[in-house]
């Protein structure tokens, strides 16, 4: 601490620079950490629910609840998705939505990818913080070294002594100025790393669940074409905001 005290503006202000930069990447580990952390056990739960349901207008609620969770977030835009389209067919006075699956699946698809990217983005906020970090400041600590020698031959000419007790302080300053560099760039690293390959995992757990989300969706097309319950299907599906995927389910439980 004392030889910070002692040393230059330039090196003090690097080093400054350095402790700032290192304590802004602490907080975004641990940030990322714990919204990870929620992320999945909040899709953990709903996965859950998601298997044991039979109906997918029953998982409307536990979408909402589960807000964090990336499962959850596919699965309300593709309700949200379903229920445009619904209310277009309704519109159009078209009977039969079961005759138009190809169309419903195509938007539903395209709105769960768009879906993806969205979350994907919001998990890789200030991750590029982290990787400018780890490639800058060993730089900026090798500048506080490159002058810490300087200074150092400055005084040599000075004093013009190239004793232990003159060159000694100017070169303690920018070993630690590279050692501050290197203790900023190491973690910011090695957590870019961690969480990139977290959200790589998150990212092909929701492609996993989209097509799981659209195949359960087809069914319930299908089904809906065979047992001819296109009318009462489309009755529900811009009642009360409901969509169409709840009704579609409940006109198939009463066949049943």
């Amino acid at each position: 601490m004392n030889m910070l005290l002692h040393a230059g503006p330039v090196v003090q202000g690097i080093m400054a620079g350095l402790l700032v930069l290192s304590l802004i990447c602490w907080a975004i580990m641990l940030s990322k950490t714990w919204q990870l952390r929620k992320v999945n056990r909040e899709s953990e739960i709903f996965a859950d629910l998601f298997m044991n349901s039979t109906s997918l207008g029953a998982l409307r609620h536990d979408g909402e609840r589960l807000r964090e969770g990336h499962l959850a977030h596919i699965f309300r835009v593709g309700l949200a998705e379903l229920d445009r389209t619904g209310r277009l067919i309704e519109a159009a006075g078209m009977k039969h939505p079961g005759e138009h699956g190809d169309l419903i699946l195509e938007n539903v698809d395209r709105a769960i990818q768009g879906g993806i990217i969205s979350k994907r983005k919001r998990l890789q906020r200030m991750l590029p913080f982290l990787a400018t970090t780890g490639s800058m400041a060993p730089f900026i600590g090798l500048f506080g070294t490159v002058w810490g020698i300087m200074t150092s031959f400055q005084d040599i000419g000075l004093k013009g002594s190239a004793s232990l007790a003159v060159v000694a302080p100017g070169i303690s300053e920018a070993l630690v100025a590279t050692a501050m560099g290197l203790a900023a760039a190491i973690p910011a690293v090695m957590a870019y790393n961690h969480f990139s390959n977290k959200i790589q995992v998150i990212a092909d757990d929701m492609l996993q669940f989209s097509s799981d989300f659209l195949n359960r969706l087809k069914t319930d097309l299908a089904l809906q074409t065979r047992q001819g319950a296109a009318a009462s299907g489309l009755s529900g599906i811009s009642r009360e905001g409901r969509n169409m995927c709840g009704r579609m389910d409940g006109n198939t439980a009463r066949t049943g």
